[in-house]
């Protein structure tokens, strides 16, 4: 993977966030990709429950400073930038107060998942296009983890198909197991619609659940990866019949040349 660069979009990331499956691969697949002489990028929310003082995360002023509109309401975005030490490896985080500075992911105390998900997962996507344009740096791919992060091909294919930077860049979307019971704000389909998304190309959006959420992005990928064992039958029968180029489940001790070779049969 020498010299191809890939954009890494992540709703957790170790060691910044507890280990589980999501965030362990994307740690693991962009160090690998690191290490073979790919030029790499990760991005994430920048959670409140992320310690900004021990992982010397620090506000990237240049990069700061525009408005994102979610929802006819204007938004700031922050930028800010550690680094994974003994890596060498760069990650942004994402940041608004108003959507990020809580001090937890995607639930409360009680377990209950936030009313404004669906708005924090635009936000990002958003974000982290309009950071990329600012680097001006062109991916070759970018890989999707977490229903956080499942925003990002649908406005790419859409709210952002007239950009130049991307029109070579292919997505790929790891797909987990079921991340959240229940369902996120139920107007989630009109506020994707408001930034000019067809209604029918997000139609699994009408009931936001996770599974939902995931056809929807996968319908917006150009290869998918199943990076859970336990994923549903409904979404594994999706995934082989979707005529999409896909890897099955490989466990942790084999992955690197799988995904290697998948990367470049897809560019």
């Amino acid at each position: 993977m020498e010299d191809k660069r890939i954009l890494y979009v992540s709703s957790e990331v170790v060691p910044y966030l507890a280990e589980n499956e999501v965030s362990l691969m994307s740690y693991d697949v962009p160090k690998m990709v690191n290490d073979q002489g790919g030029q790499i990028r990760i991005f994430m929310p920048r959670y409140g429950n992320i310690n900004e003082r021990r992982h010397q995360l620090h506000e990237v002023i240049r990069l700061s400073g525009m408005n994102l509109v979610v929802n006819d309401l204007d938004m700031p975005l922050i930028i800010k930038v550690a680094s994974i030490p003994k890596e060498r490896i760069q990650v942004y985080f994402i940041d608004n107060d108003e959507y990020f500075k809580r001090k937890a992911t995607f639930t409360d105390e009680e377990g209950t998942l936030f009313p404004d998900n669906d708005e924090r997962a635009i936000f990002f996507a958003k974000g982290v296009v309009e950071t990329v344009k600012k680097l001006n740096w062109v991916p070759d791919i970018i890989h999707v983890h977490g229903w956080m992060a499942a925003m990002l091909p649908i406005y790419l294919k859409h709210y952002y198909k007239d950009e130049a930077l991307f029109s070579d860049t292919k997505i790929i979307t790891s797909v987990y197991g079921q991340s959240f019971d229940g369902s996120l704000n139920v107007e989630m389909i009109n506020k994707v619609k408001f930034d000019g998304v067809p209604a029918a190309s997000i139609s699994n959006l009408e009931t936001p659940d996770y599974e939902n959420i995931i056809l929807a992005t996968l319908n917006h990928s150009d290869g998918i990866i199943i990076a859970s064992e336990n994923l549903s039958p409904s979404l594994t029968k999706f995934i082989e019949t979707s005529g999409k180029p896909f890897l099955p489940f490989t466990s942790k001790d084999k992955f690197a040349e799988v995904y290697t070779n998948f990367y470049k049969n897809l560019v």
